[in-house]
């Protein structure tokens, strides 16, 4: 017998799959369907920023940068209208009277502000915790760094004064000193950092010459990034870790339990393989459990994170640089 649950973010987790934020997760049918074949918890259709200011009487010209297409706009404003604050409240209500799993509210945030009396719904309505997808891509050539750091800083502030329920903290990985910034993020009381956001994909097509969207799945290969950062952040920040893109087989779950991730967030995978591919990983964690001797997998989180590695240097320059004198 083999143990495969885990604690996050304060709460009793089945097992470590999580379904990520997506279309996934944006109806109660499909939330339902998730949970039969063995998620864990269900992190749930993000509501953006622009939809709350919308709702609340603001002029969305008056936000929208400058360099937004007129489609982004158009999408926008039919957002507010097809999926808004109120409706994802009325989710929240729903999914938590039709799964016993945990309920996680997604909010996609690109500054301090309106977070403050929503956030307080959405504990009111019975998400038992947030995650603030921090989607802020910073194309200012003027803005520092330092000020982006602190943008973070005041979401999470403002949020984390406003609720009790813990809140998660989900960005991308480009900041000039990342490690820092991930401990102060715990340190100012963010329950798990969930690392990494998987940006908008630019491409260019250069036979119509015109900027088009690369693919929105991501691939296997995409996981050594957060397979790194999770590996030197575990066991020396103070909150849990999610690791998610590039998570696709029972492999990339095990790579990543042995680098010290608490749970794993699926999204690409099951739109390319259905639902019922969370059971078969499920099932393909127990085996390697089996086969190892693994009894729980607190046994073997973070096993070969940067903490506990007798080798630190395999995670630090002198990889990186062997890794190039290798190659002719």
């Amino acid at each position: 017998m083999v143990e495969v649950s885990t604690k996050y973010m304060g709460m009793e987790l089945k097992n470590p799959l999580i379904v990520a934020s997506s279309g996934l997760t944006k109806s109660v049918e499909k939330i339902k369907k998730l949970a039969e074949n063995g998620a864990a918890a269900i992190v749930l259709k993000s509501l953006f920023e622009e939809q709350v200011k919308m709702e609340v009487g603001e002029e969305l010209e008056q936000h929208i940068a400058p360099s937004w297409h007129t489609e982004a706009y158009d999408y926008v404003s039919r957002m507010g209208m097809e999926f808004g604050p109120a409706e994802n409240l009325k989710l929240i209500e729903q999914a938590k009277k039709a799964v016993s799993i945990p309920i996680i509210a997604s909010l996609n945030c690109v500054s301090p502000y309106w977070w403050k009396d929503y956030a307080r719904q959405i504990e009111l309505a019975g998400a038992d915790g947030i995650e603030l997808n921090i989607a802020y891509a910073v194309t200012d050539v003027r803005r520092e760094s330092r000020e982006v750091e602190q943008l973070y800083f005041k979401i999470l502030d403002k949020v984390r004064g406003a609720v009790n329920i813990p809140v998660a903290v989900k960005l991308g990985p480009y900041f000039t000193s990342f490690a820092n910034l991930a401990y102060e993020l715990c340190r100012r009381g963010a329950s798990a950092l969930v690392l990494f956001n998987r940006f908008y994909q630019f491409d260019i097509d250069p036979e119509a010459i015109k900027v088009k969207a690369g693919n929105p799945l991501s691939e296997p290969s995409e996981i050594s990034l957060s397979l790194h950062w999770i590996a030197i952040l575990a066991g020396r920040v103070s909150c849990d870790l999610s690791a998610t893109t590039g998570v696709h087989s029972t492999v990339d779950v095990i790579k990543q339990i042995l680098a010290g991730a608490t749970t794993v967030q699926l999204c690409s995978v099951i739109y390319k393989k259905g639902t019922e591919h969370i059971s078969q990983l499920l099932r393909g964690i127990e085996d390697w459990m089996k086969k190892h001797g693994v009894s729980s997998l607190d046994e073997v989180r973070g096993k070969l994170s940067m903490k506990e590695s007798e080798k630190p240097e395999l995670y630090e320059r002198l990889q990186y640089i062997k890794a190039l004198v290798g190659i002719e």
